[in-house]
């Protein structure tokens, strides 16, 4: 059964970077389209961003385009997101999760209650100061 293992989060100042890892535990990972979402404070999950197990189509929510961009290096097993231009919005666990052979568009769009059910990572929290 697929597992996804995430890197460490961390403090980062306005305006700064950080980029997430999200790291498979089987090959099925290269077939499935993976999303990274937030958990902010107060607030309801948030798709941020997703990409096709290929890596040829992904989906960002509007609040991070320009911003952050989403990749993967299948050989890797490995999903990154890189954030720039942070802002203290962006605070908030970010977790990993695959989403089998959805679209990126209709993972990223999910609620929580609809979803995704596949394999979660165990949270990256990030913290961005003002």
């Amino acid at each position: 059964q697929l597992q996804l293992v995430q890197s460490e989060g961390g403090l980062v100042e306005f305006g700064g970077s950080l980029r997430l890892s999200c790291t498979g535990s089987e090959s099925t990972l290269a077939l499935e389209t993976i999303g990274w979402f937030r958990q902010a404070s107060g607030k309801e999950r948030e798709g941020m961003s997703c990409i096709s197990s290929s890596g040829d189509n992904t989906a960002y929510a509007d609040f991070v385009k320009g911003r952050f961009t989403i990749s993967r290096d299948n050989a890797k097993l490995t999903v990154y997101l890189q954030m720039d231009k942070l802002t203290p919005e962006d605070t908030g666990v970010y977790y990993c999760a695959s989403g089998g052979g959805t679209t990126p568009q209709t993972l990223c769009a999910m609620r929580p209650w609809q979803g995704p059910y596949g394999a979660w990572g165990q949270g990256s929290r990030v913290t961005v100061s003002s």
